[in-house]
């Protein structure tokens, strides 16, 4: 990863191009000390030629916001890549550093009030909202639970799924023992109740989750639901692993301490 910053009349923008993981961490937190030294208080992080970002340096952002803070000034974010726009919203950290689409609006926004961090910890943080796709190891359910009258359309062959159907939920929780997601019936129309039917207890389903802070395609594993709630808009479903190779458990295992120790960054810097 490359930094250049570029001073202006009374703020400096830090243009990061590349892969900002643990490694460039101490680069970016030389940039900031330099700057603070200089008696400039605020500043404009350029996140556009950014390809990736890991949980250290989402830290590294989070403790840089609150250095510029502490010192009377501020920092906001502009012109996230797309990747880095879909990190920084999963894990709340828009909520404690302003996010704008312009350099130029970002500047003006500088002297702005810092987004709200008043409640619980939890307020700042949101789990991450990934897609969970799930289809049931025992193709029969589709069949019996999903009609020919309300089972999806394939759109590139103009049929029904059938036995290929699989759902889409949203992921609310993961660690190396289970993942928890909510669905809200899709295009099935089905009820909460039918819904929760269909994913009723001690079913086995194959599950495929995303782990972005990692740089991972989608995890595959087998799950056997232990439990199910349901809710005015669907269900909410925990799926407890019982078939995971030792390296997905490992990258489950380490996302898990990512979104913990993001959680505590962002507790720490929103303290008092």
């Amino acid at each position: 990863m490359h930094i250049t910053v570029e001073p202006r009349e009374s703020y400096a923008i830090l243009y990061l191009a590349g892969e900002f993981d643990t490694y460039y961490v101490p680069a970016l937190q030389e940039e900031v000390d330099g700057l603070l030294k200089a008696n400039v208080n605020n500043a404009v992080l350029n996140l556009r030629l950014v390809k990736f970002i890991n949980s250290t340096a989402l830290g590294a952002i989070i403790k840089a916001s609150k250095q510029f803070g502490d010192s009377g000034g501020r920092m906001v974010i502009a012109h996230p890549s797309k990747f880095c726009r879909d990190i920084l919203e999963k894990v709340g950290l828009d909520r404690v550093v302003s996010i704008y689409d312009t350099d130029e609006e970002a500047a003006a926004n500088l002297g702005a009030t810092q987004p709200s961090t008043d409640g619980t910890d939890d307020d700042v943080f949101t789990e991450d909202k990934s897609s969970v796709l799930f289809r049931p190891l025992d193709t029969d359910r589709v069949d019996h639970f999903i009609s020919q009258s309300n089972s999806p359309i394939n759109p590139v062959h103009g049929h029904s799924f059938g036995k290929n159907w699989r759902g889409i939920g949203r992921m609310a929780g993961l660690d190396d023992a289970s993942v928890r997601f909510t669905w809200t019936g899709g295009k099935t129309k089905m009820e909460p109740f039918a819904m929760a039917q269909l994913l009723a207890l001690g079913t086995q389903w194959q599950i495929k989750f995303r782990l972005p802070l990692l740089q991972k395609g989608y995890c595959e594993a087998q799950a056997t639901i232990s439990e199910v709630e349901e809710r005015a808009d669907g269900i909410k479903v925990q799926a407890t692993f019982c078939e995971i190779d030792d390296e997905t458990r490992a990258s489950v295992r380490q996302y898990a301490a990512d979104m913990a120790y993001l959680k505590e960054e962002l507790r720490k810097a929103t303290d008092g």
